[in-house]
């Protein structure tokens, strides 16, 4: 008998059940929340109960210092390329084309591939179904780009079949081909949650179909102004924010402390000074205020609502275990509607005719420990929740655990590139293709170093940063370089530049090489107030 070749065998028979094989190549779905802040759902802190966002986490794993970008479209632009937003074309959003800039293009530029192209190339079926803002109207569409099937919004704000539209919003794309919202092919009385998990089930059905894995993408548009939900949501909601925004947000902060996301030793920053105090508002304001955050908090239990559709879709199809599904969202809370926020149009708020902004102050809560917004490169404006959910490939033991290294938007790319086992390509369509940023976050699923060998970089309008190890440098548009210890001080409340200069320089030449070589143009205006809305020069005398 050869015991050198039964040894193995007899080993791989008591070896414990724990040890698995290797999954398959695992399908791969990335959810996009659009505006909602850090601690918008309940695995952050929030009051808002999203249980099938929950369970994901609960089962997977939650990042606590992921990072996006500060805009909508430049966040696509990294997710889907593994490059800074500039590098793509996208230096702003896609209605701002400069042909004789580096990165204002308002397109994926040539130079770049997105997740779909190279995973189709890999043997993947491609889809999305969502919000595109990725240049449609200027040659960018994302049949384009690698989508072989996409039901798509333009640039988003669509909740309903019939509802208050300006011009871009009145239509969907299936496939390339547009289609009014109310077209009977979409089928009636719909809200987009729900609408595009329903066609994001539909793709999949195509990619069981044809026998091969897919990679669906599903940019939701909510919780993006002007906020609309449907009204028995709403009315949910109402009266729960009586309360208001600074007992909620001490609330808010304390479960995150509980929960491990945040250390007990950064202090919540404190509420801005164009923000009033809840108590100093009138009976009526404090209603309006209610009103607001009862459609904002509706829209958040649609996206979770709507995850549970794709989740319990994917179990039924048999799917769920070997489908590796990432939740996060575009950018910070936005406060551009002001200390006032916005409630104006016809009918109920929160109604199809209705346009509805969150505003400052509930965007500060959305945004719970952090300080500033989207827009911004403080914490406030870059930070997202981040779940990770993937039974094959997860570690059993590691799974519900908090996940603490830095990640960033451009880390996506190499992960599908990784997990899928495709080839990231030199060229493509005979263009040459600038090399991806980012690392894997394969090794997180272990609990094991990212092995991250370069800072993560930012830009936006003007706003700055980068993140190196415990070390973030960051600045507001004409103001001072600051310096913060992340280790001990995420909140970003006392800048260090002064007790480490040594720090601030080589952080700033390394923000300045990556500038230069990332094609990031310099920001010309306008000036933005401290919540993101425009500031319109004065006319000359």
């Amino acid at each position: 008998m050869n015991w050198k070749r039964l040894l193995p065998l007899l080993f791989a028979l008591i070896a414990p059940r724990s040890v698995i094989a290797a999954p398959d190549r695992p399908n791969i779905i990335v959810i996009l929340a659009d505006d909602m802040g850090f601690s918008d759902i309940g695995c952050y802190g929030s009051e808002i109960p999203t249980p099938r966002l929950d369970a994901l986490a609960a089962n997977g794993l939650r990042f606590t210092q992921f990072y996006n970008s500060p805009r909508c479209s430049p966040t696509r632009a990294a997710l889907l390329t593994g490059l800074y937003s500039q590098q793509a074309g996208m230096g702003w959003l896609d209605n701002k084309v400069e042909p004789e800039s580096r990165g204002f293009h308002g397109k994926l530029l040539p130079r770049c591939v997105t997740i779909a192209e190279v995973l189709q190339d890999a043997g993947y079926f491609t889809a999305m179904a969502g919000k595109w803002h990725l240049g449609q109207q200027n040659g960018t569409p994302p049949w384009e780009r690698g989508f072989m099937r996409s039901l798509n919004s333009r640039y988003g704000e669509v909740y309903f079949p019939k509802e208050a539209d300006r011009p871009g919003t009145e239509s969907l794309f299936l496939n390339g081909r547009e289609i009014p919202k109310d077209s009977p092919e979409l089928g009636h009385d719909w809200y987009s949650t729900d609408l595009f998990a329903t066609w994001g089930l539909k793709f999949i059905d195509e990619a069981r179909a044809e026998k091969k894995p897919f990679f669906l993408y599903l940019p939701q548009g909510a919780v993006h102004f002007p906020l609309r939900a449907p009204e028995a949501d709403i009315a949910r909601n109402r009266g729960k924010y009586m309360k208001g925004w600074d007992q909620l947000r001490e609330e808010r902060y304390a479960r995150q402390i509980k929960m491990g996301i945040i250390d007990p030793h950064w202090p919540l920053s404190p509420r801005p000074a164009d923000s009033p105090a809840w108590d100093t508002r009138e009976p009526d304001k404090q209603q309006r205020f209610d009103s607001i955050m009862a459609v904002y908090a509706a829209m958040v239990e649609c996206l979770d609502r709507s995850t549970g559709l794709l989740v319990d879709g994917l179990k039924e199809r048999g799917l769920l275990d070997n489908t590796l599904i990432i939740f996060l969202s575009d950018n910070g809370g936005n406060a551009e509607g002001g200390p006032a926020g916005a409630t104006r149009g016809e009918g109920p708020i929160g109604g199809p005719q209705s346009y509805v902004m969150l505003g400052m102050n509930w965007a500060t809560l959305a945004n719970t420990p952090f300080k500033r917004y989207k827009h911004f490169t403080h914490e406030g404006g870059i930070s997202s929740p981040f779940i990770m959910h993937w039974p094959a490939g997860i570690a059993a033991a590691h799974r519900g655990t908090l996940e603490k290294q830095p990640a960033h938007l451009v880390d996506i790319m190499a992960t599908a590139v990784d997990l899928a086992g495709a080839k990231y390509p030199e060229r493509f369509h005979d263009n040459e293709i600038i090399p991806m940023e980012g690392v894997s976050l394969r090794p997180a699923f272990t609990a094991q170093s990212l092995n991250r060998k370069q800072p993560i970089f930012w830009e936006h309008e003007g706003n700055k940063a980068a993140r190196d190890g415990q070390w973030k440098l960051v600045q507001k548009w004409r103001g001072p370089w600051e310096l913060y210890d992340m280790a001990a001080d995420r909140t970003e409340l006392h800048d260090v530049s002064k007790e480490h200069p040594e720090i601030l320089s080589r952080l700033q030449a390394s923000w300045d090489g990556w500038a230069e070589r990332a094609f990031v143009d310099d920001w010309k205006g306008p000036d933005h107030t401290d919540w993101g809305a425009d500031i319109k020069a004065k006319p000359a005398d």
